[in-house]
């Protein structure tokens, strides 16, 4: 009898998640009210539209795809988050592409100039900060204003760095960004030297910054002599016949 028991509740668990009613990501998920509910992120949520996930304090708020897949079933919904999404930004319906142009803009100016949605800052950044998915939202601007070679998917900006101070509001230029900086000059590093199975560990003084996978030149202050390395993370960098030939740089001394 309890094998039973046990047997039905697994068939309805799996019956349940069958009739799960399949949803699509909107395109470009915003609400306009900074309640976020399933119906401001997912086309066709029906019965749950209403339901709430997250509240928007900000331009914009970020959800964790798990979690959110996680609500939506427990909601009735199915999201089978097909492009492996980490995570969904859902912004404010006013600053979102396609949003319409203020009442208070002059209408010739509304209706002479070309426009274009491009990315901008949402806040001021100082040189240095790393670009998290709020700090960029798409906006309206002049076509005259937009930058050439400015990116045209948040993803590509994340996770790097301010090259310079930058202002909010402006327009995300790909020469105001470079990747995060692992290594500083004049810190301490370790410098791995890798070759024929062996493995040699020696600690010298960075001469320059280098985000992974840049040169940086390393003083073996036992020495003296200058090490040619490859920065791979914080306080660490490699060295080697291996590695002086995949560097352009280094290949052509």
């Amino acid at each position: 009898m309890r094998r039973l028991l046990t047997l039905t509740a697994a068939l309805a668990l799996v019956a349940g998640s069958a009739l799960a009613d399949p949803v699509v990501l909107r395109a470009n998920p915003v609400d306009d009210d900074g309640r976020v509910t399933l119906g401001d992120i997912f086309e066709n949520a029906g019965g749950s539209a209403g339901v709430l996930v997250a509240n928007r304090t900000g331009p914009s708020v970020v959800l964790e795809a798990g979690p959110l897949q996680a609500m939506a079933s427990r909601a009735g919904l199915q999201w089978a988050n097909p492009m492996g999404l980490r995570r969904v930004v859902v912004r404010n319906a006013g600053m979102a592409p396609g949003a319409t142009v203020s009442s208070a803009a002059p209408r010739a100016v509304a209706t002479r100039t070309a426009t274009l949605e491009v990315l901008t800052y949402a806040r001021n950044l100082a040189a240095g900060d790393v670009i998290q998915p709020e700090d960029v939202i798409w906006s309206t601007v002049q076509a005259h204003l937009a930058q050439g070679g400015s990116p045209s998917d948040a993803e590509q900006v994340i996770g790097l760095s301010a090259r310079r101070a930058l202002r909010a509001g402006a327009v995300v230029g790909a020469r105001d960004l470079v990747s995060p900086r692992v290594i500083a000059r004049n810190d301490m590093v370790q410098v791995a030297f890798v070759a024929g199975g062996v493995s040699l560990t020696i600690t010298g003084r960075a001469t320059r910054d280098a985000a992974v996978g840049e040169p940086v030149p390393v003083l073996n202050l036992t020495s003296g002599r200058t090490i040619d390395a490859i920065a791979a993370g914080p306080g660490r960098a490699m060295a080697g016949a291996a590695v002086r030939a995949a560097s352009p740089q280094f290949a052509a001394r």
